[in-house]
């Protein structure tokens, strides 16, 4: 996993964590603690990131909370489809990134809904792009405990690496004591 889960060749996806959405969803706290500390190393290991809003006139703003952890310019694809990947604005933003950033062939997703969105997201990435998918399992969530259960399991059989933030965060690291292991260590503790 250590090969393609650093910080040199993976982006991140944020879905639909939103105002007016997360409030209905399972385990919801845990989620949002968790997102943020992907957010902070993301903007500490100066990590790619593709932020999405579904329908956002109707489930409102991303929320607050890991709002003011995006990066200043971020943009938001707005979205009605649920895989992220069916956009028509997702694939320029990948490519723009992709190529920006360098080869970048591990995508990490989280948010909601892991049955609906995420599952869709993790299927087709897979499957148009061809990417390696990682799922930060303890940032996602459904309305129930078992559609999450569900979609994860299929997730894992479609080949997603179905893991918990902090194994991703380490992976990403990849060791410790430097400056920006010393600057994530406090989200740990």
């Amino acid at each position: 996993m250590s090969k393609f889960l650093n910080a040199q060749s993976s982006f991140l996806i944020m879905i639909d964590l939103q105002e007016k959405l997360l409030p209905a969803i399972f385990n919801n706290t845990q989620i949002i603690s968790n997102s943020t500390k992907l957010l902070t190393a993301a903007n500490v290991l100066n990590i790619p990131l593709i932020v999405s809003q579904q329908y956002t006139k109707g489930i409102g703003d991303t929320v607050p909370e890991l709002k003011k952890l995006l990066p200043e310019n971020q943009n938001i694809l707005e979205k009605t489809e649920f895989s992220c990947c069916q956009n028509e604005k997702f694939s320029d933003a990948f490519l723009n990134m992709k190529f920006d950033s360098g080869s970048r062939d591990t995508a990490v997703l989280f948010g909601v809904e892991s049955h609906i969105c995420v599952l869709g997201t993790a299927i087709d990435l897979i499957e148009k792009y061809n990417l390696n998918v990682a799922i930060a399992v303890d940032s996602c969530g459904s309305r129930t405990e078992d559609n999450h259960k569900y979609a994860i399991e299929a997730a894992r059989d479609l080949g997603c690496f179905v893991i918990p933030t902090e194994t991703i965060i380490y992976h990403m690291l990849g060791k410790a004591g430097t400056p920006e292991f010393k600057k994530l260590l406090p989200l740990f503790k």
